[in-house]
């Protein structure tokens, strides 16, 4: 399946200079996305995942049909103020700027085996902090999954220098 062809390219958006590759053309095409998230569980079957942790917003929509295939649970990864209880919160490094994501105190428990789910990978600094979330709530990060990575821009080469297991669909 030419997955490519799927994903639209959006000229200059969200500004001026950059080729935005949309994904929802691809998610509304019933037998696309059923193969995207059987392809992107594969690797990770009887591997003991526990949990898929998906940071907001495009990650839990690749994220949560991943937990079902791997028959595990969902943990979203939020914008401060997002999440109702108790949280934990990951301030980190934007090219201008400071972010930060927040998960539940009580999402993970100690040894718990995670997988990490998002759309797209591109620098890494989002996925970076939301294995730092996952981390310090003591789960065990088992790898990554993708449905694009933009090669460019060098995210697999900084997750995998800090030894994780990286898997993407598709690559730019």
């Amino acid at each position: 399946m030419d997955l490519k062809k799927l994903i639209r390219d959006i000229p200059d958006y969200p500004k001026k200079g950059i080729l935005f590759r949309d994904i929802t053309t691809l998610l509304k095409d019933r037998d696309a996305f059923c193969y995207v998230i059987k392809e992107m569980a594969k690797d990770f079957k009887g591997k003991g995942i526990e949990l898929v942790v998906g940071p907001e917003a495009r990650g839990f929509a690749m994220g949560a049909p991943v937990a079902y295939e791997l028959g595990a649970g969902f943990v979203p990864v939020r914008k401060p103020g997002k999440l109702p209880a108790e949280t934990i919160r990951y301030e980190y490094e934007l090219e201008y700027g400071t972010d930060a994501l927040e998960i539940h105190k009580d999402a993970i428990k100690p040894g718990q085996k995670v997988l990490v789910v998002d759309d797209l990978l591109a620098t890494g600094g989002t996925i970076s902090a939301t294995i730092k979330l996952v981390e310090k709530l003591g789960g065990k990060v088992e790898g990554v999954a993708f449905l694009v990575e933009l090669t460019s821009l060098n995210g697999r080469k900084l997750l995998e220098n800090q030894g994780y297991y990286v898997k993407s669909l598709i690559q730019y």
